[in-house]
């Protein structure tokens, strides 16, 4: 039975999926297009399909039509589509804007999937699904109130409220890096000055690290990037603080000193019962996380007086974005 829909997302028709029906949930990064199959319920995958993200502005919806038609071919027992991409998604599941997606302005993602498929198709920016991901299977489980980020090139993020993930007016809630912590600090991706992605993700660890190498120090990173402080990456900082370089050291705990003013801030603002810290950079270290913890307690206002919130680790790495669009379009096809 086919579920009609308006743009809006209202419901003329609806019915719960048969038995055996499955879903595909894609994850659209900055490098890769990511795309599973699973019955919208959990996490195991039933198939997959990774293919470069596009360079070209004009091509991204093409790339996502083709993960998702490489998987329907494959599965033909997929009933609904769900697309997480990074930026701002509206109720309608139109990207409007993505500081990591420069050049894509106002794609319709969910009614090209749906012309293209004829299946129900939504749209949500990646870091409500993560969030969704976290809340329904994993480390923000049984949390009314959580905070959830997602740190990679730049940070995504999703929040939890009375039970719910909040999204907003618009649908554009969750951007937890783009609040503003410098206003003479590093640019960012967004194209504004002193973002806390700009000191808290992918990049902002490698600008921290430009920071130590115009001071005079960070020789084994700099050489890593071939000497060219441009090309410093997070990933050469990282590896060298598992080698035991102390300027990583240093370099690390300026990371997590802004990472804590930003959770301080978001603490403030919500009050969550947890924080959970997803992304690659997270799995640094064992201690990473609890030198960020050990600093937000004087990060946050009244911290000496609140009850302590854990700061956890996610339990759902790089494809959490996917799992939670699979999970998204199966609820779509029931409630819209």
């Amino acid at each position: 039975m086919k579920v009609f829909r308006s743009r809006a997302g209202g419901v003329a028709t609806a019915t719960a999926p048969k038995r055996g029906s499955r879903f595909i949930g894609v994850d659209v990064g900055g490098t890769k297009i990511l795309g599973l199959v699973t019955d919208g319920l959990g996490a195991a995958t039933e198939d997959r399909e990774l293919q470069p993200t596009p360079k070209v502005p004009s091509e991204l919806a093409p790339g996502i039509v083709e993960v998702v038609r490489t998987l329907a071919e494959r599965n033909p027992g997929v009933v609904g589509i769900g697309v997480g991409v990074p930026g701002l998604v509206d109720h309608a599941g139109v990207l409007h804007y993505g500081p990591n997606v420069q050049g894509v302005l106002g794609l319709d993602i969910a009614g090209r999937l749906d012309e293209v498929f004829g299946l129900p198709a939504v749209a949500e920016n990646d870091g409500y699904l993560a969030a969704l991901t976290e809340h329904r299977l994993g480390a923000a489980r049984g949390h009314d109130h959580a905070v959830i980020v997602t740190q990679g090139t730049g940070i995504g993020g999703g929040l939890i409220v009375g039970g719910q993930v909040l999204r907003g007016a618009n649908g554009f809630a969750g951007e937890p890096g783009h609040m503003l912590v410098n206003r003479f600090g590093h640019r960012c991706a967004c194209g504004r000055t002193g973002c806390w992605e700009s000191v808290s993700s992918g990049a902002g660890l490698a600008n921290l690290a430009r920071d130590v190498v115009e001071e005079g120090k960070g020789g084994e990173i700099l050489a890593a990037a071939g000497g060219d402080p441009d090309r410093i990456r997070g990933e050469h900082v990282s590896a060298a603080f598992v080698a035991g370089d102390p300027d990583a050291v240093e370099i690390l705990s300026r990371f997590s000193w802004w990472i804590a003013q930003g959770i301080g801030s978001l603490i403030a603002l919500l009050d969550p019962s947890i924080v959970v810290l997803g992304g690659g950079l997270s799995a640094i270290s064992d201690e990473f996380i609890d030198g960020v913890s050990s600093q937000v307690t004087d990060a946050v206002v009244g911290g000496r007086y609140r009850p302590v919130v854990p700061i956890v680790p996610a339990d759902f790495g790089a494809e959490s974005g996917a799992v939670g669009a699979a999970l998204r379009a199966r609820d779509f096809v029931i409630n819209g």
